[in-house]
């Protein structure tokens, strides 16, 4: 282990990457052991394809307009992934060895991702109920716009953020699995919860990265946690628009359909932060300087902050008509 006082941003990557090397088969999974999309929707080789897409549309025509809305917004994040890449290829202290372990598990959280967009995109098109040239035009949207999370290309910053999101995508995906679920709509459920597995699987990665940072540079990583709070975790699609619409136009409304439906709210916003809290045991954290405990007093005192907010907080109830679902 190296000296907490000593630790640079080289030298605590450089540690971690050893940790890397003993833990990657309990974050990624192999090829071998991974579930693909074909596994979840109708093949078109077999005779009863067309019967299982009616069946299908049937019990997709049950999703409410704002579930499909929320699910179309998930899709189009889970597509930008190129833009996630490049932005992890972008930390420093990890891009510096193709064959590292930073980016061994680059590459394969990358392969892993990459099948949610894949899947979710076949599922939306069978169901007969998106205007597709309109959902692909805002991914390519997305993808160009890029993102302005704020993490300045450190990596503590950076798995403060990842630790949040993948957290958050959790969530999201779980409850629309929940919700698709009560609507009889068997098949996006099962997908949803694969999906959210692996966001869960993801997050625990990232958490324990930071939690490994904090027993070496417990100041440093405490200020980089207060930091990112400070500046909000923003959701990777902030910049999300339709045709027409202006950059970040359409992420409003679809944040309001998520709140309206339940899954993604203010309230789950600062319950991650909690169990961030808790997980990284931010309350009894030791060793920190003057600038470390200052940061970790306001990290302890900002939930409480965040629910006087959120109980404040008014969802518009005006369901705002979205360019991808048909009317």
């Amino acid at each position: 282990m190296i000296s907490s006082i000593a630790a640079t941003r080289s030298e605590v990557m450089k540690y971690l990457e050893n940790f890397l090397d003993e833990t990657l088969p309990e974050f990624l999974k192999t090829v071998e052991d991974s579930w693909q999309p074909a596994d979840f929707l109708p093949d078109a080789r077999m005779d009863t394809f067309f019967d299982e897409i009616r069946d299908l549309q049937e019990r997709a025509r049950e999703l409410s307009y704002d579930l499909l809305a929320v699910l179309i917004g998930d899709t189009i994040t889970e597509e930008a992934l190129p833009t996630y890449e490049s932005w992890i290829m972008s930390i420093s202290d990890i891009n510096n060895d193709e064959h590292s372990s930073w980016m061994k598990w680059n590459r394969g959280w990358t392969s892993e991702e990459n099948r949610h967009g894949d899947l979710l995109n076949r599922y939306l098109y069978l169901t007969g109920r998106v205007d597709m040239r309109q959902m692909e035009a805002s991914t390519q949207y997305l993808i160009a716009d890029g993102m302005d999370i704020q993490t300045d290309n450190d990596p503590y910053r950076s798995f403060v953020y990842t630790s949040f999101q993948e957290t958050a995508t959790n969530y999201s995906h779980r409850r629309v699995g929940a919700l698709a679920k009560k609507a009889g709509e068997t098949t996006l459920s099962r997908i949803c919860n694969y999906i959210a597995a692996d966001e869960g699987r993801h997050a625990k990665a990232y958490k324990t990265f930071v939690k490994k940072i904090f027993e070496v540079d417990p100041s440093e990583m405490m200020i980089a946690y207060e930091d990112m709070m400070r500046k909000k975790i923003v959701m990777p699609a902030h910049y999300l628009r339709e045709l027409g619409i202006d950059q970040g136009q359409t992420f409003g409304h679809f944040t309001d359909a998520a709140q309206r439906t339940g899954v993604y709210t203010s309230l789950d916003y600062l319950e991650i932060m909690e169990t961030l809290n808790r997980e990284w045991k931010i309350a009894n954290m030791t060793g920190l300087n003057e600038a470390g405990e200052r940061a970790r007093d306001y990290l302890m005192a900002l939930p409480n902050r965040l629910r006087r907010v959120a109980d404040r907080l008014k969802v518009p109830q005006l369901q705002y008509k979205f360019k991808w679902i048909d009317s």
